[in-house]
Order: C-alpha cells, then structure tokens, then sequence
C-alpha cells in the first residue's frame, strides 16, 4: 500500500479542549501551550532533542513578556514567535480578528504628482537610468535622485494606507530602507542593477517600466521563467528541454498534467530535461505523479509517516470520512483510518501497511537521459517530498541553493482558539526518517550549489551548460 502523504490538507476540528478564560493574552498562551503538547506530533521529539530545561526557560521568557500584552494581533504574534521554539514550517498562528484601526501613519512625502514626474522624465536628458517609474507588488514608485541618495515615492498604490508621494525607498550604493505595505521599515543592505530595468534592493525586486528601456533578452527571459504563475514547458535547443512549475498546489493538477501530456513526445525525444521548481512552496504528492515516469531508474524508497493519536487530532480523520467533498471510497478509507487511530490513543500510528513503500515500475525510459532539477530556500513540504523521490534516480541531479527544511511533522491540523482570537495550526505526522535524516530547519541541498555570481537569471542557462558538457 502506498505511503500515506496528506501534506497540508486542511480541515477546521470542532473539538476543543473546554478552557474557561476571559480571553486574556496570558490565558490565550496557555491554551495554546497546553493544545500544542497534547497534540503536535513534534512536540516529544523536540523536547528530547533541546532539553527540557531549555523549554522551561524559553516559557519563562513569553510567558514573562506575554503577561503584558493585551489580547490583540501582538499577542498573536508573540504567540506565534513562541511556537517557533518547535520548528519553522508545518506550525504557527493565525490571527482572525481585523486589527483595530490605529492613528495612521504618516510617512515623510517628496517630489512631483504624477503628471508633473512624467514630464520632468520626458524633459530630463536621462543619463541617470535610475530615475524613473517602477513597479513592485502593484505599486508604481517614482524613483528621483536627492543629493547622495535616490527616494521611491508612491505614484500609485493597491494599499489605501499609502497616499501619493509618501517615500517608500531611499537608497544608496550601500545600502538604505524600504518600507513595507504596514509602513514599518526594512533595512536594506545589499543594493543591485540587474540588466537595465531591474533593481535588487534585498530581497524586493523593482522593475522599471518608463522611461521605456530596451531590456536585455536574457535578463527578461529569465525573470519571465522566475515569476511565472503557471506551469509551461519549452524546448531550449536541440539537446534540452525545460518544465517550470512554480506550484504543486492539487488545484494545479490539471494544468500540470496537461503541460506535461502535450509535450510528452518532445520529452522522450530530448537528451537533457531541466524541472525548475524554484518558489514552489508544496501542496499535493499526487501533482507530480506524471512526472516519476522520466526520471525513473531504479525502485524509489518512500518512507512513510505515523499519525500521533488524540482525540483532537482523530477528529480531523472523522471529519473527513463525513465530508461529501470526497468519494465514498475515499471516505471509507479516512474512516478506516480513524477506527484505527481510535484503537491507540497517545500513540503514533503507521496508517500504512509499511513504514517505508517502495515504488517500482517495468520501464526505464532511455530519454531525457539527464534531468536536472533547480531548487532554493523557497521550496518546502510536498516539493521537497518530490525532491526526496528524485534524487535516488541515476539520471537526477539537485542545481541550486538549500531548500527550506519543512517536511519531517506534517500533515496540518488547524482548530480555532476558544475566543475565535486566531487559528492555531500544528502537525499530526511524523516521519520515519527521523532523527537519521532530518529535514526540517536544515533543507536538501544541491548537488551543483549555485553561487551568488550567478544571477538568478541565469540559473537556467547555467544548468543548461552543465547538462550539455556532461553528455
């Protein structure tokens, strides 16, 4: 029988543990201590891991700090910081209540209206390629020198908080600021022109939009590839194939499947094939099902993962054995899933017939001979799954930076606090693997590290190279 993967299926449990509270800061924390020991699959294993004296001194910390805060969003947040003792990925909080409205504020303002900007530009002999108008996550941001910095103010913007001219970046060659949408300021330490219409400042990327610039070909087609939102496949030359899919979201299945379907023939014709999965944060195992026939070699080991039982988390099996979204075999199977973790309470279940099922299949396709995957720290959860199954192929090779480090606990439950204040979300799985080969917080890194001389544009043509001086 198949491993059982669920990873990030989502469902609210109507159960909760009967916490009489006035809805206090302090009694939020509890209930979330409490829910969380009882029921997170990685608590145990992370306390024998740092120590419980470690855990004492960490719940003196927030519980200290915590004492002083009202029952607001910093309170969720403090909770949340709280939580990351446990680990990174597969945990958190969510908070639901809307913020009270707080006086807003006010940034500092500079330079022209938007009109009188354009014609300065189009007046201006533009030697000066940084001045100009730029977009990012849906703002325009007018770019204008002042002394020895340059200022982005607000031309236009997705966020009512923002008004126009308000300076959301100043910058310098050595660094500067750049103020998020909730207007609290990110520092800024690393500053950098790539090509002629796109500004690196940290983590942000600016693209500039007018004056019009004529871009380099390579630069444009590698940001294209990089932000993509859907899956596509194109031939890169005569000896490589490349397949982005940016996410394996189960809604994406079709799509993915169909990309795959249309060009299945120019695959298995082609020597090399490049999977760039770069921002694929996860979803479902069952998106990239079509994908295990081409980089198939040798029989793949999947190990598989125990289900902590409470009667919290077997809710959530319970309620997916009634829920009519699913079909009735589907729903017999979460029942019998749920009599069986019934049967042992507060111990892990394996809900499979095998700690660890191993996949083989009658074919090892001749073509693509090579595959190689590109990989960073925005990969988690099922895309590192993929990625565990992938790299026990002869023909697979890992190009790029460490992924993120989120699949050991998984599968999450979310349940609402009692005072319906935030979601607390936490994982009911833990995997065989560990503690002999633990992923979360440390990632799968590559077997080719790409070093920061090469620019992320250029991550597919650097793999493109590779794979064609290996043939």
């Amino acid at each position: 029988m198949r491993a059982l993967f669920l990873i990030l299926l989502f469902t609210l449990s109507a159960i909760q543990k009967n916490y009489s509270q006035t809805c206090s800061c302090e009694s939020n924390f509890q209930w979330v201590k409490a829910t969380f020991e009882a029921n997170d699959a990685g608590f145990k294993y992370i306390i024998n891991k740092k120590g419980k004296d470690a855990y004492e001194i960490h719940n003196r910390l927030y519980l200290d700090k915590i004492k002083h805060l009202p029952n607001d969003r910093s309170c969720a947040d403090a909770i949340n910081s709280w939580i990351r003792f446990f680990r990174n990925g597969h945990i958190g909080i969510n908070y639901l209540k809307e913020d009270v409205p707080a006086k807003p504020i006010k940034l500092e303002k500079f330079g022209p209206n938007y009109n009188d900007f354009m014609q300065y530009l189009d007046r201006k002999n533009n030697n000066d390629t940084l001045e100009g108008v730029w977009t990012i996550n849906g703002y325009k941001i007018g770019i204008k020198k002042r002394s020895i910095d340059y200022v982005g103010f607000v031309l236009e913007s997705p966020n009512k908080a923002w008004e126009a001219n308000e300076i959301k970046i100043v910058f310098n060659d050595k660094g500067g600021s750049y103020y998020a949408g909730d207007k609290t300021e990110e520092k800024v330490t690393s500053v950098k022109r790539i090509g002629n219409t796109y500004l690196k400042l940290g983590e942000a990327t600016l693209h500039k939009v007018y004056p019009a610039t004529k871009e380099d070909e390579k630069v444009e087609k590698g940001y294209a590839q990089l932000h993509v939102k859907k899956p596509f496949f194109e031939k890169l030359n005569e000896t490589t194939a490349y397949l982005r899919i940016p996410d394996f979201e189960i809604t994406e299945k079709p799509l993915i499947d169909s990309v795959i379907a249309k060009n299945r023939d120019i695959i298995l014709r082609t020597q090399n094939l490049i999977i760039d999965v770069r921002n694929n944060p996860g979803g479902s195992d069952a998106t990239y099902e079509q994908l295990i026939p081409f980089l198939y070699t040798n029989p793949i080991r999947i190990v598989g993962t125990a289900f902590l039982s409470t009667k919290l988390n077997n809710q959530r099996m319970l309620e997916l054995s009634n829920n009519m979204d699913f079909d009735e075999a589907s729903r017999k199977t979460f029942r019998k899933y749920y009599d069986q973790l019934d049967q042992s309470p507060g111990e892990f279940v394996n809900l499979s017939e095998e700690k660890v099922d191993i996949e083989k299949r009658d074919k090892i396709l001749p073509y693509p001979k090579n595959i190689g995957i590109i990989i960073h720290q925005g990969n988690g959860s099922t895309t590192e799954q993929f990625l565990l199954l992938a790299k026990q192929s002869k023909k697979v090779k890992l190009f790029g930076k460490t992924t993120h480090g989120m699949l050991d606990i998984s599968n999450v439950n979310i349940i609402p606090s009692p005072c319906n204040d935030f979601e607390l979300y936490y994982g009911l799985s833990k995997s065989f693997r560990i503690p002999d080969f633990a992923i979360d917080d440390i990632g799968l890194q590559p077997d080719y590290f790409i070093d920061s001389t090469v620019p992320e544009y250029g991550w597919v043509d650097h793999v493109n190279k590779i794979l064609n001086a290996e043939n």
